[in-house]
């Protein structure tokens, strides 16, 4: 077992780190590892009995992740979801499918027990890309997630039947079985709804209270792992009570630092779960019957998908959420990889289909996290094509009748406070963003805004640049503004530009190519709080004023760079190392005592020179300041060109 893992987190290491260059799904990456590791490529791994315990922990893991996020009345609210809509898909979908398997040969019994198996989706899969995506609370994952959690207990009960089917006979009949789940989830949620009230609170509270990270780790792994046990004393899916314990929790004041705890152990778990499944498909497969794979795969995607949708669109919501309501829910899920093993052991299904069946249920899942992927993308495409965009003789007739006006590129957030002042003082103004949907809400609101993607410069012609006082740049991809400002250039030498940005990371590069003014949004908010700390202390506004101006026409020099801390971020959001700040205090015999700063050349090894300070005095940072014993220079700059510059002061190299 433990060679096994090694191999497994090894190859997951290498692989995971090429997907994430190659910007696609971690889950496909997963996927493919244990299609290389498994006994049909590799055959590195041997048949442990362990590992798909050890993968089934992280379906538990991430379902209550998933829970920490649902609040109890937000649950109950998806009580039509649940057993509506949920019921619903399993039984066309099921019904569909099953029909398809029994005119495809299988045995009326045999063909409904997959059919219905066939019905149920990934909650892996479907849970980790929405969760990643941050669409579970959109219409389309509140569907999937409501959906989901039906099938966890058609799934029990499903697998409650394969017995009786093969011998003919049982203990139990299912229309016994299924109340008895019903009671049974029902007395868990009363358990634990109680435990949630009373127990759980005070129990966090006494660890919180305990100051040990290590006490409240420890005490979230229990949790998750006693319902999912709990659960499974009680013959229910370990996922679910897992999903209903973290929504009971969701409501406490810990949630954050649940989720935060226990996120590693869910990745890292969820991951040899997908190992695990790559591990059951037999690559010969795809060369012997390939085009039946991909006919069934297909057969599988369509009839879900389409069903799903019809579903969901007959229940009055929209056509977007029901199509990607459907993709979400169009794969196969891990339970068929459970339910067709099972029914092999019981003689219901020979070989060469279940293997078929496994390989086709493989690639819906493999294609789902693409698919999901480009939803977004392709909604987007679709709103704007049925919202019908401003064309741009529409565009350019309305800004025909502007002079003097102010033109905005992008409406979010920032762009519409700036409309909004522009609309106090009656300034005309114009704007241009590229998302449909709020283009659409602020026209019906009365804001003069276009379609249109900013960095088209016939775009920029069409809103009247050339006749506008101000152009305003509001979007927030530095890279976008920076080809906005060069279009807009361009075409006028001397019309004032307005940037704003994250931060001064790209100043000079938006500078240069034209603008006028960069307003770094970070750097502004550290100015407002200390002049308003410094008017509040008594200072005089004026001289405050004086400040910030000096701090603006400097670049924000004072503020670049931070004291990092034990777990600082040293990467920005686009991978670059960000600025530190750093303090070197010179020791007896550094190689600065007794120089001059000019003659040290700081300034090459690409840092900035902040502060020379002695006996807590600042001094001036001219290049003939000479530094003494005991001197701390302030630097900031990437933490390797810090590291450098220490190491030149301090030993000369």
């Amino acid at each position: 077992m433990f060679t096994d893992l090694l191999i497994i987190l090894a190859c997951s290491l290498l692989v995971i780190a090429l997907f994430r260059r190659l910007r696609l799904p971690a889950v496909l990456g997963y996927l493919c590892v244990g299609l290389l590791v498994g006994p049909s490529a590799l055959n590195w791994i041997s048949n442990s009995q362990d590992l798909p315990h050890l993968a089934e922990l992280g379906v538990v893991f991430l379902l209550f992740s998933l829970g920490l996020e649902f609040s109890l009345p937000r649950m109950l609210a998806l009580r039509r979801t649940v057993f509506g809509l949920g019921s619903l898909q399993v039984l066309t979908c099921g019904a569909a499918l099953s029909g398809l398997l029994y005119l495809y040969g299988l045995s009326f019994g045999s063909a409904a027990l997959l059919g219905l198996g066939l019905a149920l989706s990934s909650t892996a899969i479907v849970g980790k890309e929405l969760n990643s995506l941050g669409e579970v609370f959109s219409s389309h994952g509140q569907n999937a997630i409501g959906v989901l959690l039906f099938q966890d207990l058609v799934a029990v009960l499903l697998l409650s039947v394969v017995p009786l089917l093969a011998d003919g006979s049982g203990e139990q009949a299912w229309y016994w079985s299924l109340p008895l789940i019903l009671g049974k989830t029902v007395l868990l949620f009363c358990g634990l709804l109680l435990a949630s009230r009373w127990l759980l609170p005070r129990l966090f509270r006494e660890v919180a209270e305990a100051h040990s990270p290590e006490l409240f780790v420890m005490l979230a792994l229990v949790i998750v792992l006693l319902t999912a046990w709990l659960t499974h004393l009680l013959g229910l899916s370990m996922a679910l009570g897992a999903f209903l314990a973290g929504m009971l929790l969701g409501e406490s004041h810990y949630r954050h630092q649940i989720e935060a705890d226990i996120r590693p152990f869910r990745d890292i778990l969820l991951g040899l779960f997908f190992v695990s499944v790559g591990m059951l498909i037999d690559l010969r497969l795809f060369t012997e019957h390939g085009g039946l794979i991909l006919l069934a795969t297909a057969c599988l995607l369509g009839i879900k998908g389409l069903l799903v949708a019809a579903l969901v669109r007959l229940r009055g919501e929209s056509g977007e959420t029901a199509w990607r309501s459907g993709l979400a829910l169009a794969q196969a899920g891990e339970f068929f990889f459970a339910l067709v093993a099972v029914m092999s052991q019981q003689k219901l299904l020979d070989a060469d289909t279940s293997r078929l069946l496994l390989a086709a249920a493989f690639c819906s899942m493999a294609l789902t996290p693409l698919l999901l992927r480009l939803a977004p993308h392709l909604a987007v495409r679709l709103r704007q094509v049925q919202g019908q965009p401003s064309s741009l003789e529409d565009i350019a007739s309305h800004g025909a009748e502007l002079s003097g006006h102010v033109v905005i590129c992008g409406y979010g957030r920032v762009g519409q406070s700036i409309g909004r002042f522009l609309q106090r003082e009656q300034l005309s103004f114009i704007a241009l963003d590229d998302d449909p949907v709020r283009v659409e809400e602020a026209s019906a609101g009365g804001d003069s805004v276009h379609y249109g993607d900013s960095r088209r410069p016939e775009l920029l012609v069409a809103v009247g640049i050339a006749r506008a006082h101000l152009l305003v740049v509001a979007v927030d991809k530095t890279d976008v503004a920076l080809h906005i400002v060069q279009q807009a250039r361009q075409h006028c030498r001397d019309l004032p530009i307005l940037v704003r940005t994250r931060d001064d990371s790209r100043l000079a590069e938006l500078q240069a190519a034209g603008a006028t003014e960069v307003v770094p949004e970070v750097l502004e908010s550290s100015l407002m709080l200390a002049s308003h700390a410094l008017v509040m202390l008594g200072v005089a506004e004026q001289r405050v004023q004086e400040h910030m101006n000096q701090v603006r026409g400097s670049r924000y020099r004072l503020l670049h760079g931070f004291y990092h801390g034990a777990q600082a971020n040293l990467l920005d959001a686009r991978g670059q190392p960000r600025l530190l700040l750093h303090a070197v205090n010179l020791p007896t015999g550094a190689h600065a005592c007794g120089r001059n700063l000019g003659d040290l050349q700081l300034e090459s090894l690409g840092v900035e020179v902040q502060a020379l300070r002695r006996d807590g005095e600042e001094l001036g940072l001219g290049a003939s300041a000479q530094l003494q014993e005991g001197d701390a220079v302030l630097i900031s700059g990437p933490l390797q060109a810090v590291e450098a510059c220490e190491s030149r002061l301090l030993g000369g190299s």
